[in-house]
């Protein structure tokens, strides 16, 4: 069984001039934090606005595509998440209600929309198909 979770693309890069792609295609993504440079606007010049944290490389989306991920289960995400937070300095207590929030976001998307961040909005940028 998959596990549909997000992760990190480069499908759609450049429909925005100032998207960036720095993850490895295809790990897993999170929402970080928004500093107070870019707190008012997603386009402000830091960039956490409008991106996604990779859990393993540490940097920055601004495209995440849902896609199923064999194997991986509940307990993997959580622990993921977790570890990610651990190596960033964070505090990972918050890492099991991080995995629920985030397998919401996703529960009603089919595998292959990319989506893209505005702040506090994730919304749907493009359809692949798988």
């Amino acid at each position: 069984m998959a596990l549909k979770l997000l992760t990190a693309t480069n499908s759609s890069q450049g429909f925005r001039g100032n998207d960036f792609d720095w993850c490895v295609e295809g790990e897993l993504v999170h929402i970080g934090t928004v500093c107070a440079r870019d707190r008012d606007d997603p386009d402000g010049g830091c960039g956490c606005g409008r991106s996604f944290a990779g859990l393993n490389s540490h940097r920055a989306t601004t495209t995440a595509m849902v896609r199923d991920v064999p194997g991986f289960t509940d307990a993997d995400y959580v622990l993921a998440i977790r570890s990610s937070l651990e190596q960033q300095g964070c505090d990972p207590s918050f890492a099991e209600h991080e995995a629920a929030l985030l397998r919401c976001l996703v529960r009603d998307w089919p595998v292959g929309v990319v989506v893209e961040r505005r702040l506090d909005e994730i919304v749907v940028r493009q359809v692949v198909q798988p």
